[in-house]
């Protein structure tokens, strides 16, 4: 094949195995080490190759995540001409009489559940149009690269970039028992962003243990699949928000929820100013597609004291000072209170997740059991009840 021809997947050509370079055996024997390494099976020639479209940055794939899915009918009549050189490998035909590499087996496919969706929706496509539409829809849902592979990310302050966690927990809101309001409030306001409708930042507060973390992290677990992506920021790290931004506004067909977990704050500690001028106030608009969620255990987020509202305080304005405390709070725009179960929740937190494990207790063996591991714990909260859960699993 003469791959001369490719415009904007003219990148192709940097590859050992499409730059013509290599012989039969050698390209063989990258196929199936990039097959082993990706997961990749099949026509491992067509299988790489659309790897490649799918994760490697192009002109088409940045041009749909700068314009907000947008692209232009010149910019695709170029990317159906490319499609059109590329056909033979798209199609399955390169190679089809080698066996070994035309029905191949990895050691452990790959679970990259956006590269799995394409593969299906490509299988049975032999029209360059449509083929070509395939990836642009692909790239629209679920951009390239890591933000296509990953659902949720750590900002790292050497590189000034996002890097994609590839372990993150794969718990459903349907996995929380109970706060059906509390639920009902996150995803109103979720669905909302992640369809572009007007949505506010969130700050989750509350008894310790009540599922405020897990909550979020659910959240991008159902809305993956819509755009939705986590970012992860430490306490530390927020004096890099503006960077953090600037980075996601690069992405705008996607929806960013920046996650800060356990959030509080001493008086002496600065780095509450940083989130302040981010949300509201700051010269630099925040992001369209960037929302911020917080966890805490504090309702105000910055610890006060009785001193701080008493009349020997000494600093001369005392207003001005309970207004810096409660102001950065009263940024989120949307605060969701979370309260320890009661004795019968608590108990019915524990039958439903013994329950989903194929375990049922009779009524009176579960109250004993499960008051008596609440009295040598940390109290009645949905982290304990999940404690015992597998404590009694683990002793069966």
């Amino acid at each position: 094949m003469n791959l001369q021809g490719l415009i904007v997947c003219r990148n192709l050509l940097d590859t050992e195995i499409f730059d013509g370079a290599a012989d039969k055996f050698e390209t063989a024997s990258h196929l199936v080490e990039r097959a082993e390494l990706l997961g990749l099976s099949g026509n491992l020639y067509r299988a790489y190759l659309i790897y490649l479209l799918a994760h490697e940055p192009n002109l088409i794939s940045t041009s749909i995540e700068m314009r907000g899915g947008k692209i232009g009918e010149s910019l695709r009549e170029i990317f159906v001409h490319d499609v059109e050189i590329l056909l033979p490998i798209l199609r399955g035909e390169l190679w089809s009489d080698l066996k070994l590499l035309n029905l191949y087996k990895p050691t452990a496919a790959t679970a990259d559940e956006s590269f799995n969706e394409l593969l299906r929706r490509l299988e049975n496509l032999i029209d360059a149009e449509e083929i070509a539409d395939a990836f642009i829809e692909h790239w629209r849902r679920f951009g390239y690269g890591d933000i296509a592979t990953y659902r949720a990310f750590r900002w790292d302050a050497a590189e000034k970039n996002i890097v994609g966690i590839r372990h993150f927990e794969t718990i459903r809101l349907d996995d929380l028992i109970g706060y059906a309001h509390q639920k009902e409030l996150l995803t109103g306001n979720t669905t909302a962003f992640v369809s572009g409708k007007p949505a506010n930042n969130v700050l989750l507060v509350g008894t310790r243990g009540t599922g405020k973390s897990s909550g979020v992290k659910a959240l991008v677990n159902e809305y993956y699949s819509q755009g939705l992506r986590l970012v992860q920021l430490t306490k530390p790290q927020l004096k890099y928000l503006p960077d953090l931004m600037e980075t996601l506004r690069k992405f705008l067909s996607k929806r960013f929820i920046i996650f800060l977990d356990d959030l509080s704050f001493e008086e002496s500690e600065a780095e509450y100013k940083y989130l302040k001028s981010a949300i509201e106030g700051g010269v630099e608009s925040r992001p369209e597609n960037v929302l911020i969620y917080a966890t805490s255990n504090r309702r105000h987020l910055i610890r006060e004291t009785w001193r701080d509202r008493s009349e020997d305080h000494d600093e001369l304005y005392r207003d001005d000072s309970a207004n810096e405390t409660i102001s950065l709070s009263d940024r989120f725009g949307l605060i969701i209170h979370y309260y320890a179960p009661t004795q019968a929740e608590y108990l019915e937190i524990i039958r439903s997740m013994l329950k989903r494990r194929g375990v049922e207790l009779d009524a009176e063996t579960l109250r004993l059991e499960g008051l008596r591991w609440e009295m040598s714990h940390s109290g009645r909260n949905g982290r304990t009840a999940q404690q015992f859960v597998n404590h009694y699993l683990g002793q069966r």
